[in-house]
């Protein structure tokens, strides 16, 4: 059975990789299913526009491929992350998957804080196993994109951004992973990407070209 990937968040938030020995069951939300979690922080006269309002964030011929909620800037008001698909990306290649940081205003509406085109990686980039993007996670001002493919030799990719009060933005906090065959996936090997780039690099700078 596949091992779950486990975010670790204590201290400085390193995280750590179980070795899965098949892929995970991905779960993919609906403009609904945001709308859900968009309603729960909204006022119920803010809810009637709430749809239109989470569309506006959406570029034409896109669509969400996932979405969370949570507190990105370390504020009082609940923030939003968007994972965006080109529509009919099934048919394209290495087409990029935007991901967007909506931060909640004191209206009770969100603004759109800045985009990263590079962090979620494409539909072909997890090779012979297919999509490699598995979830993401949001806590106290960090968030992880989690990543899995390959195909006799597997790997895992997580990626951490933390909010840095004096810059206002997030920063690269981790990039790193494991690989292993699947002949035996008790034996893995550690990867760290990027990791000059720790705690300096703003996650819109951020570009998946030097992974694994």
């Amino acid at each position: 059975m596949l091992k779950k990937l486990l975010f670790i968040f204590c201290g400085f938030v390193f995280i750590k990789c179980s070795a899965p020995s098949e892929k995970s069951l991905k779960v993919y939300h609906s403009l609904d299913s945001v709308m859900a979690v968009v309603k729960k922080t909204l006022s119920d006269s803010s809810a009637q526009d709430g749809n239109q309002r989470i569309k506006a964030f959406i570029p034409a011929g896109f669509s969400i491929l996932d979405s969370l909620s949570g507190n990105l800037n370390l504020d009082n008001y609940p923030d939003m992350i968007l994972i965006l698909k080109i529509n009919g990306e099934d048919s394209l290649f290495e087409i990029n998957r935007p991901l967007l940081i909506l931060t909640g205003q004191e209206n009770k509406t969100y603004k759109l804080e800045t985009r990263n085109d590079s962090v979620v990686l494409c539909r072909s980039c997890g090779g012979v196993f297919g999509d490699p993007y598995e979830s993401s996670v949001i806590k106290n001002g960090y968030f992880s994109i989690q990543h899995y493919g390959g195909s006799n030799w597997r790997w895992t990719r997580i990626i951490t951004f933390k909010y840095n009060k004096e810059k206002n933005n997030w920063v690269l906090h981790r990039d790193a992973g494991e690989s292993f065959h699947t002949s035996a996936p008790d034996k893995t090997e550690k990867i760290v990407t990027n990791k000059n780039d720790f705690d300096v690099l703003s996650f819109e700078k951020f570009n998946n070209v030097k992974g694994f």
